[in-house]
């Protein structure tokens, strides 16, 4: 099983709960605050808006991205899309390569997908 899969499941659970309550039609950011405000009702220790630190050849080259991490193990990223495309995937990963998490969780309003790493 994998390690993360406990917290995994109540991360979604909540995204569930958001996505239900709320419904399609809204930005990515009130998607997030209503799922950072669930994390928390859940006991769930979440860093909102956490910076990706881009590094080339030694030099920080940019920061980009704002993600939510989950119990400072798992990057959280939220779509307001009707389906996951592809780039959304590599974006995903590349964040979680970036912010060194354990694994990954993608939201989206339509649709819940998630990716794991080791």
């Amino acid at each position: 099983m994998e390690p993360h899969a406990d917290v995994t499941r109540q991360i979604i659970g909540c995204a569930i709960r958001v996505a239900n309550a709320l419904g399609v039609g809204f930005l990515e950011k009130v998607y997030e605050n209503a799922l950072v405000h669930e994390l928390g009702r859940n006991d769930l220790g979440v860093a909102q808006q956490v910076p990706i630190r881009v590094v080339y050849d030694g030099v920080v080259v940019g920061n980009t991205g704002r993600i939510l991490v989950v119990e400072g193990t798992i990057v959280v990223e939220l779509k307001a899309v009707r389906q996951m495309d592809p780039v959304h995937e590599a974006q995903l990963l590349n964040y979680l390569r970036r912010a060194a998490c354990a694994s990954a969780c993608c939201s989206t309003s339509e649709r819940l997908a998630s990716a794991f790493a080791g």
